[in-house]
């Protein structure tokens, strides 16, 4: 997963598949979901970001780390 932040139109853009979306559907005002081919969400687009987000933090809690983007199996983690 990838965020990419775009000052100059204050867009933040969640990239969470490295596939090109071929639908987009706006959920709310300035906030548009992005589906691949194969119906899947490949990315969320949020307009004006700074007023929707907190853009100062970014918190990543229980994520499953050492999981292998091939879908193989995770590697062990030891807390």
């Amino acid at each position: 997963m990838r965020f990419n932040y775009y000052p100059e139109t204050d867009s933040l853009y969640i990239d969470l598949a490295e596939r090109p979306s071929t639908e987009s559907q706006e959920i709310a005002p300035g906030v548009v979901l992005d589906f691949g081919a194969d119906g899947r969400l490949v990315g969320i687009d949020i307009d004006h970001a700074s007023e929707i987000v907190n853009l100062t933090r970014l918190e990543a809690v229980a994520l499953p780390v050492g999981v292998p983007a091939s879908g193989d199996a995770p590697a062990a983690v030891k807390p």
